[in-house]
């Protein structure tokens, strides 16, 4: 980037994701109090503008600061809050693709995605598995990290070695080398765009109790202790495997700074638990920077206004520092 660039404002991308869910109510929250925390953040709002308009009970927020701009992209059909309909899929992913193609050619300094219904996009013909599946896709990143992370006092961030596979497929996607790049993926990252010098990333085993030398499956032998080998040769900090069930708690957590679990429901759950509402979701090894909630559309609360911000709230926080780290790195 150039030296004109490195000083311009940091612009960010904001998709408000499923029209019939919490996203555009969550977007007007959030910006309300992003825009007064980050004055000197350009943020883009990428939605349907009479829609923000309705579920923030006013056209009054449009004007809340001169640093938030409103890209209008029209519904494809009207929306009742709560009701989806899959003639808005493309709508949705329309929305995706411009936060996405603004952030590779450098228009947008990050993006932060509110939820979107998968089963929309997917009823709207086009297959589509979730954002950080359709991020990598469109990028062409042959491997990217789903993380979720709770930015406390002492943030809690736990990764994944798998996405969204059944169970039965976890073990077969398992491998000594795609273990190795998602370390090598963590390591980078959280060293590029966190700020920390030399992470240390626990991983957990796949097995109840770490396969038990064996008697209870063998990954942990075959697969991950050798991963984990080649991931010390390469200079990062990675013990392990640990048992899972044991592994969540202060005294190994306190020094650690992320947690490589092998499956998606093996260590969201105690994420979500810790930090639900104020965890987000982050992209690793992609070229741009993406963060997001950590919950779905939550139909049931859509304009109601009772649905909480804070998760929004915290991804664009952790965007804009992001960011900044990218930009001193």
């Amino acid at each position: 980037m150039s030296s004109a660039g490195r000083t311009s404002p940091l612009s960010i991308a904001i998709t408000t994701g499923e029209p019939a869910g919490v996203g555009p109510e969550l977007t007007v929250a959030a910006l309300a109090e992003a825009a007064e925390r980050w004055p000197s953040v350009r943020f883009t709002v990428l939605g349907d503008r009479e829609l923000m308009a309705e579920r923030a009970g006013s056209s009054a927020w449009l004007s809340m600061g001169a640093a938030i701009d409103i890209e209008h992209h029209a519904l494809s059909v009207p929306v009742t809050a709560g009701t989806l309909n899959a003639a808005n899929g493309r709508y949705v992913l329309g929305l995706l693709d411009t936060a996405i193609d603004g952030a590779v050619s450098g228009r947008f300094d990050a993006i932060v995605t509110a939820p979107l219904q998968k089963s929309t996009i997917n009823d709207a013909g086009v297959p589509f598995t979730g954002h950080t599946e359709y991020l990598a896709e469109r990028t062409h990143t042959p491997r990217v990290v789903m993380m979720l992370a709770g930015m406390g006092d002492r943030p809690l961030r736990v990764a994944l070695a798998t996405t969204h596979l059944p169970l039965k497929d976890v073990s077969a996607a398992l491998t000594v080398d795609g273990i190795v790049d998602t370390l090598s993926i963590i390591n980078r990252d959280l060293k590029a765009l966190f700020g920390l010098q030399k992470p240390r990333i626990l991983v957990t085993g796949l097995n109840p109790h770490a396969g038990e030398n064996g008697y209870l499956g063998r990954e942990e032998i075959d697969v991950i202790t050798p991963a984990l080998l080649q991931a010390r040769a390469l200079g990062i900090d990675a013990p392990g495997p640990y048992p899972a069930d044991t592994l969540f708690q202060p005294r190994y957590l306190k020094d650690a700074d992320c947690v490589l679990a092998m499956f998606h429901d093996q260590g969201l759950p105690v994420l979500k638990f810790a930090t639900f509402g104020e965890g987000i979701n982050i992209t690793l090894g992609l070229p741009i920077i993406r963060t997001s909630v950590d919950h779905g559309t939550a139909l049931d609360l859509a304009g109601t206004g009772r649905a909480d911000p804070g998760s929004l709230i915290v991804a664009i926080d952790t965007a804009v520092a992001m960011a900044r780290h990218r930009r001193a790195a």
